[in-house]
């Protein structure tokens, strides 16, 4: 039955075994710098896959990869002897790449950063090629009315402004006409009389 927690804990003994052998027990001089980064196993423990990393180019990279394998039957047996399991794990040996995208990430974002770093420069003294403020702003009512009906709005056909009954709605019709007297003319009530109120 597969167990995670053997199976990592056969992993982190996987990876001391191989660290250790190719310290001391490989003697290719095809191996370059090589470090164990991660080990994994499978839950039912007949694989493992065994990361690493080479400090170098990639010729030295290609050299370390075809040393590991030509040492891959010397370091399963070592393992086989190190962990006391049944069966021995198989192992695959990967080149891990995280390390070095890792890198490659830093070195991008240290160019974008310097990058930033130019434009703000230049930009901190620029001015706007136009207006300050090249966006047009709605318009208001003030100025709809003012270019409607002139400067002058009291001189429209002699019709002052609405009685303030009209705006409230009680006494819709009352207006002012500047008509003689400056009576005002209600409007008939069914029935009614339309000079009542004078």
């Amino acid at each position: 039955m597969a167990d995670p927690a053997r199976a990592r804990k056969l992993a982190v003994r996987i990876r001391e075994v191989v660290a250790s052998a190719l310290e001391r027990g490989v003697k290719d001089p095809r191996l370059g710098m090589v470090t164990v980064t991660d080990v994994r196993v499978t839950p039912d423990l007949v694989d493992a896959t065994v990361f690493y990393t080479v400090y170098g180019d990639e010729a030295e990279r290609r050299a370390s990869a075809e040393a590991l394998e030509s040492a891959r039957g010397l370091l399963r047996s070592q393992v086989g002897r190190a962990t006391g399991v049944k069966v021995t794990p198989t192992l695959t040996f990967i080149h891990d790449r995280l390390p070095d995208d890792a890198k490659h990430l830093e070195a991008l974002i240290s160019a974008a950063r310097e990058r930033d770093a130019k434009l703000a420069e230049v930009r901190r003294d620029a001015r706007p090629a136009g207006d300050e403020d090249p966006y047009r702003r709605p318009r208001t009512v003030e100025e709809d009315l003012d270019e409607d009906l002139g400067d002058d709005i009291d001189g429209v056909g002699g019709i002052d402004k609405v009685d303030a009954g009209d705006a409230s709605g009680r006494d819709s019709g009352a207006r002012d006409v500047g008509a003689v007297g400056g009576h005002r003319a209600y409007p008939a009530s069914p029935g009614g009389d339309p000079t009542t109120g004078r």
